[in-house]
């Protein structure tokens, strides 16, 4: 009887302690979000982030706290399209001061490479592309909200596309720590909108 009440006591702790989701944005402003990079803009409007593309390098808005395991989930859309990505577990290069790390990609390009994993910063470079995922290339859409959650534990990273499998991927000698950011691509037009953007720690 007492093994009994001893292991529902310790489920019961278990359950308890199990991390919550928690909005890292508040809805009304960017507080906990700083700009770096070029010359895109950022604001809270209308419960979104939205982001518009501006003159210079490419542009971030990063979250001023790191992160190590967690499953972040969000939603997204193009207003108007240009290559745009998500950082996690991502840093400033001190010396040409750019953002790098590894990126969800954003691609509303015919290619299709959306959530295929990158590695933005000095040495960019393609870790996962989508190039034999079909069914993850056609899962964007350029018209409409997409839901994206990426789940990164230890070295192991996974990317859902409205709820298609994009990106399962091992990569041993990554980072497993840093900001999440909100890319804008250099360039002449684009406007883009993330909301509801919820990370629970693992």
């Amino acid at each position: 009887m007492m093994l009994r009440i001893l292991s529902l006591f310790v489920l019961l702790l278990t359950v308890g302690c199990t991390a919550q989701p928690r909005d890292l944005f508040n809805g009304r402003d960017l507080d906990g979000w700083t700009k770096h990079g070029g010359d895109a803009t950022y604001v809270a409007e209308d419960g979104c982030i939205v982001g518009r593309r501006g003159p210079g390098h490419n542009t971030f808005l990063c979250t001023d706290e790191h992160f190590d395991d967690f499953n972040l989930e969000l939603d997204f859309r193009w207003d108007e399209t240009c290559n745009s990505g998500i950082q996690f577990r991502s840093r400033i290069y001190p010396e040409e001061q750019l953002v790098g790390g590894y990126q969800c990609e954003l691609d509303p390009s015919d290619r299709s490479w959306s959530c295929g994993l990158f590695f933005e910063g000095p040495e960019g470079r393609w870790i996962a592309p989508l190039e034999d995922n079909p069914e993850g290339r056609a899962a964007r859409r350029l018209d409409d909200w997409n839901h994206i959650r990426i789940r990164a534990q230890g070295h192991h990273i996974q990317i859902w596309l409205n709820s298609v499998l994009c990106t399962d991927h091992v990569d041993a000698e990554g980072d497993t720590t840093g900001f999440i950011g909100l890319q804008v691509h250099g360039g002449r037009t684009g406007v883009l909108r993330w909301k509801n953007i919820r990370l629970t720690e693992l």
